[in-house]
């Protein structure tokens, strides 16, 4: 059965920082971020391929955010800084075999989500 699990959402100040990390039970899969405000579509946010040498980020989160991956651990990270009120949503970690990394409906598995609040 596959598992993605995300962890280390919280409430942090705008200008501080997250980092969330998956745990995942599959290996050789493209892996994603994604968010969820309340009363908005999931937006992609961050991807990175198979063997972690290339990635690829929402406008939005450019220069603040970073995906990594530990194919040794099948885990992947989100470090986020300098974040603001706007970033406040649920994130998923998903993981997809082919297609469009910026396309939900291209990734195969999805975690339960991690709450992140930013206040002002």
């Amino acid at each position: 059965q596959v598992q993605l699990v995300e962890s280390g959402g919280g409430l942090v100040q705008a200008g501080g920082s997250l980092r969330l990390s998956c745990a995942t039970s599959v290996s050789r899969y493209g892996l994603g971020w994604f968010r969820q405000a309340p009363g908005k579509e999931r937006e992609f946010i961050a991807a990175i391929n198979r063997i972690g040498s290339g990635s690829w980020y929402a406008d939005s989160v450019k220069g603040r955010f970073t995906i990594s991956r530990d194919n040794a651990k099948n885990t992947v990270d989100l470090q986020m800084n300098n974040l603001k009120p706007e970033d406040t949503a649920v994130y998923y970690c998903a993981a997809q075999w082919s297609g469009s990394y910026f396309i939900a409906g291209n990734y195969d598995y999805w975690g339960q989500g991690t709450q992140v609040t930013v206040s002002s």
